[in-house]
């Protein structure tokens, strides 16, 4: 049983961008040192742990989705994130003043709210969110009932008054779901796809990719986690020798990995700090750096300069990020959308299995 819904997904300005348009970004990094590894946890501690890194959310994908929460239906915007599990949106219990500028979710406007004695805490990097776990329809294309999802009643992080969403919409597995609660795809899939035996999937387009499918195996089912071969430019080892796990990760926007491996890359490019920490580098060096490659599965994954080095205003800065972070499986890469742009990409619950195919 294939199934085929599609959710439009808008571009807004980044976290990033409303901070340096505020003239906020030279401060919020100065207090908040760059640890975008705080929102991943080995797999071991993923039903115990609640932490995620939303300081990184700083550098969140641009791209957004439209869904609504109850009957008639209430609007907000998410974030279809692949790195967390958790659907969470502000509420009206909430008087934060991040949620004073958000569309908070009314339960006496719903005839579909059923509420529950759970609550949830998620602790960020730079702050927290803690509210209640309620039970309402969703609809995200497809209509998903008796959907468990969070409520904001706090949101004490000023930074998140800026964020360009409302919410959160995990799409990774089970197993990383804070108070156990379940994913809105695991639901839905169990609506439609009758317990679990039909397939559900996105049809594949292939006006979107060239060239060949490539499918890979999901080394462990918690984030969307991948094994890397190796990472190499002008044929030579820059990076992750001997192989290295990946999660693939559209709620991520710099491609991050082992401090030392990324100061190694940033030396290899020319890249360098300035006075906010960030990674700057010449503009022109887009004209004059090789490719850096990522084998994954057998098959080569190019990387051209335009693809990670990033264009902001006048400036340029390295679309790589340096993340302090030891897990079980040893070193380990965050691909966010620096990677994911450059590649159509497929998230097979069905097969617990990652596509990837050069962007049309």
């Amino acid at each position: 049983q294939m199934l085929c819904h599609s959710v439009p997904l808008v571009k807004r300005k980044s976290l990033r961008q409303n901070l340096r348009e505020n003239g906020l970004l030279e401060d919020f990094l100065k207090q908040h040192p760059r640890n975008p590894a705080s929102k991943y946890f080995p797999k071991e501690a993923a039903t115990l742990a609640a932490t995620e890194g939303l300081e990184n959310y700083k550098d969140v994908s641009e791209y957004f989705g439209t869904i609504s929460i109850g009957t008639p239906p209430q609007e907000f915007t998410v974030i279809f994130d692949t790195g967390s599990s958790n659907l969470w949106v502000p509420s009206t219990y909430c008087s934060s003043l991040a949620c004073s500028d958000h569309n908070r979710f009314n339960p006496e406007d719903s005839s579909t709210y059923e509420a529950t004695s759970e609550s949830i805490s998620i602790t960020y990097g730079t702050g927290s969110m803690t509210g209640v776990l309620r039970y309402n329809t969703v609809r995200v294309s497809i209509e998903d009932t008796n959907q468990i999802f969070g409520l904001s009643e706090s949101e004490p992080s000023s930074f998140l008054y800026y964020a360009p969403f409302d919410g959160i919409l995990g799409l990774a597995y089970p197993s990383i779901s804070s108070s156990g609660a379940t994913p809105v795809f695991d639901n839905i899939w169990d609506q439609v796809g009758q317990g679990g035996h039909g397939h559900l999937a996105h049809g594949i387009d292939s006006s979107y990719y060239s060239g060949s499918l490539c499918w890979v195996p999901v080394s462990e089912e918690a984030y969307w986690q991948i094994t890397v071969d190796s990472i190499t430019m002008n044929g030579e080892s820059i990076a992750c020798s001997g192989g290295c796990q990946a999660i693939v990760d559209t709620g991520t926007s710099l491609l991050a990995g082992p401090p030392s491996a990324i100061d190694n890359i940033q030396s290899y490019i020319g890249a360098s700090e300035d006075y906010s920490s960030e990674a700057v580098i010449s503009c022109s060096s887009i004209d004059s750096l090789p490719d850096i490659v990522f084998t994954i599965n057998g098959v080569e994954f190019h990387l051209s300069p335009s693809a990670y080095i990033l264009e902001e205003d006048d400036s340029c800065i390295s679309g790589f990020e340096g993340m302090d972070l030891d897990t079980s499986s040893g070193e380990l890469w965050i691909l966010g959308d620096v990677f994911i742009r450059q590649y159509f990409t497929i998230f097979d619950r069905a097969n617990n299995q990652i596509c990837l195919a050069p962007v049309a």
